[in-house]
């Protein structure tokens, strides 16, 4: 069992929840009207805009579960060979450059960040320990 992935992927969850469930509590639902999907963006956005923000905020959650499940996957894997290690790198590598964003995008505001930074060096200390 390699505990550096293990750590990762629940971290790697955890982030996703608290975006989707911050998400709709402090963005989304100021926007909702009467349906499930909001769909008001004020004078500033469309309800075609408002549902694209909401997919895409809510696919991110998904993807981030995916790598989730991958770095689960890697963690029950005894034996890491060269391309799973390298798999693993390729995820840190992808959670860094979101780290980053995030860090640049929020002026450091966004605890997002902080999130996706654990998840990268985690997963890194886990393809060379």
């Amino acid at each position: 069992m390699n505990w550096y992935y293990l750590i990762a992927s629940i971290l790697m969850f955890v982030v996703g929840l608290v975006h989707s469930i911050l998400g709709e509590v402090q963005v989304f639902r100021r926007m909702r009207e009467n349906g499930f999907i909001p769909t008001n963006g004020g004078n500033v956005l469309s309800e075609s805009f408002v549902r694209i923000i909401w997919s895409s905020w809510h696919a991110l959650t998904a993807f981030g579960w995916g790598m989730a499940l991958i770095l689960l996957w890697l963690a029950r894997n005894s034996s890491l060979n060269e391309a799973l290690v390298l798999l693993g790198n390729y995820i840190a590598i992808s959670m860094f450059i979101g780290s980053i964003l995030m860090f640049i995008g929020t002026k450091a505001k966004h605890p997002a960040w902080i999130g996706l930074l654990g998840v990268a060096i985690i997963v890194f200390y886990g393809g060379i320990g």
